[in-house]
């Protein structure tokens, strides 16, 4: 009896010691999911406003990774349609360093101008009319959140960890998010965000998860803003992975000529 009984008291310590600890290797493992050392897609955006007026953009977007062990980050993405947003550029180099602040610039061809998006205005300015934030377009450092691990579901069949965030810097535009996790693909399904009162600000539903090239690839992601009831759906065309990209050009030269 005493046996059993201590056999229980340890799983439940070895239980609870894995909960505490598995937080941020979870959220380590997330981030080095494998998905190729560069990346190309067609993109459809859609604008949606609390009356369901839909508005559609395409993109073409591109990405590599670089610096040492490749842990670093370039992207950049091209407007093509419609018109009033064709030629339209956005760079961003993404640093593993939670201590540097990535780099991110948008070209407005109408105005001819490039901008250099700060710190704080990629925190909390949207992206092009969208609900993601310009932080949101890109990668992000898990030592820049505190992780912890609420617990595991089951969803659709799938099994799950829920985990919440919470940002180190307070110039974020919420106060913590709550992701769900499939534990087989290391793709969330669902993330919730919440604002600095703690109340639910956006949802991002990520579907349409499949294999592609050997790489596990949400081609659907979904943002609400449920505070607001306007919508950005991204549809991800056509992706591929390990294609020849040079890194050489990814800078604000490019970004002017409106094409990789």
């Amino acid at each position: 009896m005493k046996k059993g009984f201590l056999a229980v008291v340890m799983v439940i310590i070895l239980t609870t010691n894995a909960m505490a600890q598995t937080g941020r290797e979870i959220a380590q493992k997330v981030k080095d999911r494998p998905d190729g050392d560069t990346r190309q897609s067609e993109l459809v955006m859609k604008l949606i406003n609390k009356r369901g007026a839909v508005r559609e953009r395409k993109l073409s977007s591109y990405s590599v990774d670089v610096g040492e062990g490749k842990k670093d980050r370039k992207s950049m993405m091209f407007f093509q349609h419609p018109g009033d947003v064709k030629g339209t550029g956005f760079l961003t180099w993404d640093y593993d360093d939670p201590k540097r602040n990535d780099d991110k610039w948008l070209y407005l061809p109408a105005m001819k101008k490039i901008r250099r998006i700060s710190g704080s205005s990629a925190k909390q300015d949207y992206f092009m009319g969208s609900d993601f934030t310009y932080d949101d377009m890109g990668s992000r450092n898990v030592d820049e959140d505190t992780h912890k691990l609420l617990g595991e579901e089951n969803i659709d069949g799938y099994k799950c960890w829920r985990l919440e965030s919470t940002p180190q810097d307070k110039r974020e535009i919420y106060s913590k998010k709550i992701a769900l996790i499939r534990q087989d693909c290391l793709i969330p399904i669902e993330v919730e965000y919440y604002d600095k009162m703690g109340k639910l600000h956006r949802r991002l539903k990520l579907s349409d998860i499949t294999k592609v090239e050997g790489f596990w690839t949400a081609q659907k992601l979904h943002m609400t803003n449920v505070q607001t009831g306007h919508q950005t759906i991204i549809e991800i065309k056509n992706p591929r992975y390990n294609i020849s990209l040079e890194e050489a050009k990814f800078n604000v030269t490019t970004l002017e000529k409106g094409r990789l």
